[in-house]
């Protein structure tokens, strides 16, 4: 089973991009999501996950979510793997979002 859980802040504003020649529309996105522990410092870390989002759920993350607000992902882990122009492979680890909840107030439309 591949099923990834997240709640976080959101790094920046959300942009919607449309794919060419269709109708799809898709969101990538960066959050925040807190370790449960602090380092040596007393420092609580972070990790910033990125998420990737389609059609209305995308259209909805994009017109009401901003910068800083708390949300919760459920999707599943997607790794690409490409080759570069030097010939090394590479690899992109991103969740791809199914399921997105607001977790907090949203008290006007992004703009």
């Amino acid at each position: 089973m591949n099923k990834v859980e997240l709640v976080g802040r959101m790094v920046k504003d959300p942009e919607l991009k449309c794919i060419e020649d269709t109708d799809k529309k898709v969101c990538n996105f960066t959050i925040a999501v807190n370790r449960n522990f602090t380092n040596s410092n007393g420092e609580r870390e972070a990790d910033y996950i990125p998420i990737v989002v389609w059609g209305k759920t995308a259209e909805n993350l994009c017109n009401y979510i901003k910068k800083g607000k708390l949300i919760s992902v459920i999707g599943r882990l997607q790794i690409k793997r490409y080759e570069s122009k030097d010939g090394t492979r590479r690899y992109i680890s991103e969740v791809v979002g199914e399921e997105v909840s607001f977790l907090e107030s949203i008290k006007e439309k992004a703009e």
